[in-house]
């Protein structure tokens, strides 16, 4: 008798992280006790969930462990991930996967365009991961899920959170052409942080990426946000905001970065909520129109409800 051993099935799975397989544990502090979440599971949570997965979609709520989940999904609100689940670049704060991607789906537009119908949603988060394989940077993918979302919810306003697209001429222009109603671009964290948290960015490339939106669409909202807790100093925090003004940012978000695993970057500190207050009272006296500062704030976290205050704040002005 022969055996032939399939070695394909008995081959492990990739890790998550490769590149961070053979990092030092990092160590993990107890979380303080103003950092508690609600645990998904009601009802409304598994509607939300069963949309997401007969549209076949991927969310940045569950890739990138956001302790949010529970209370946006029970309110059916989920952050649309497009592009699939795999990320080109390894940045050491991040839980989505990390790898070669796979091709891009054709149909993905369309099924993002009928979750956000089935959900009703007046006010949808479309992110990604980072496509560097990609010619354009997946600009053109992210022009047509804006365009297939309008098409079949004219009424509801999309709100993109965008890679850099790093040395991908004219991919910018072609998302800002789509018209979304938010530019979001996050910095995630200071300058001096750079080399070790995001390593595959350029800090000042991201604040004229937003600069650049706001000059290519004047009435568009642009927004950014970055994680606290990695080592910065608060005089670090507070020049950023000066360098997202002067890129006219419309929106801070400011929010406590959590460990995913050991292999990922380590909290520094666990930042108090007087101080996220402070930070978010000095973003106003800075000209924001809108700044979100504690700890479990995210940017997509209440972005619906942001909108509106982003909209009747620049009524008032």
């Amino acid at each position: 008798m022969t055996v032939v051993l399939n070695l394909l099935e008995q081959r492990p799975a990739a890790p998550r992280h490769p590149e961070k397989a053979h990092r030092p544990d990092q160590p993990v502090e107890r979380k303080p006790a103003w950092i508690r979440v609600k645990a998904p599971g009601s009802p409304q949570w598994a509607e939300t969930n069963r949309i997401v997965r007969e549209n076949k979609l991927v969310t940045v709520c569950e890739e990138a462990g956001c302790p949010n989940i529970g209370e946006c999904w029970e309110k059916k609100h989920a952050t649309f991930m497009i592009m699939g689940d795999t990320c080109t670049r390894a940045c050491a704060f991040c839980n989505v996967k990390t790898g070669l991607p796979g091709q891009l789906d054709a149909d993905e537009p369309a099924h993002v365009a009928e979750a956000v119908s089935k959900l009703g949603l007046a006010h949808v988060v479309v992110t990604s991961v980072d496509r560097d394989d990609l010619a354009d940077g997946g600009a053109a993918h992210f022009a047509a899920t804006i365009t297939a979302i309008r098409a079949s919810n004219p009424d509801t306003t999309i709100e993109v959170l965008t890679p850099d697209f790093f040395r991908k001429d004219g991919a910018l222009e072609r998302v800002v052409a789509a018209r979304p109603d938010v530019f979001n671009h996050n910095l995630e964290t200071v300058p001096s942080r750079y080399l070790t948290v995001r390593p595959g960015a350029r800090y000042f490339h991201s604040i004229r990426l937003l600069q650049r939106a706001k000059e290519l669409d004047p009435a568009l909202f642009t927004k950014s946000g970055i994680m606290v807790g990695l080592g910065e100093e608060r005089n670090e925090v507070l020049q950023l905001m000066d360098d997202l003004r002067s890129a006219e940012v419309d929106f801070l978000t400011i929010g406590q970065y959590l460990q995913p695993t050991r292999k990922h970057h380590a909290v520094m500190r666990y930042i108090t909520p007087d101080e996220f207050k402070s930070y978010e009272m000095i973003g106003y006296s800075k000209g924001f129109l809108l700044v979100s500062a504690s700890p479990l704030t995210r940017s997509s976290h209440h972005a619906g409800e942001d909108f509106a205050r982003l909209r009747a704040k620049r009524t008032q002005d």
